[in-house]
């Protein structure tokens, strides 16, 4: 995913920070507890496509890596 896009995307909710998850290829919002789908290099910021996580944020990368 390109990194200058990476820099803008914000939660489409909350318009908080996100995080990328490289293993499960999703960004997620910390705020929201949701994680949004990257599909064919595409994240897809959906409210109806997300779906909630209970992991701690610390488990996320950053999405500057």
């Amino acid at each position: 995913m390109d990194t200058r896009l990476m820099d803008l995307l914000v939660c489409p909710i909350c318009k908080g920070p996100l995080t990328h998850n490289h293993a499960s290829h999703e960004l997620n919002c910390a705020a929201d507890r949701l994680a949004f789908p990257i599909r064919d290099g595409i994240p897809v910021m959906l409210e109806s496509e997300a779906r909630a996580f209970d992991e701690s944020p610390s488990q996320a990368a950053p999405l500057s890596e």
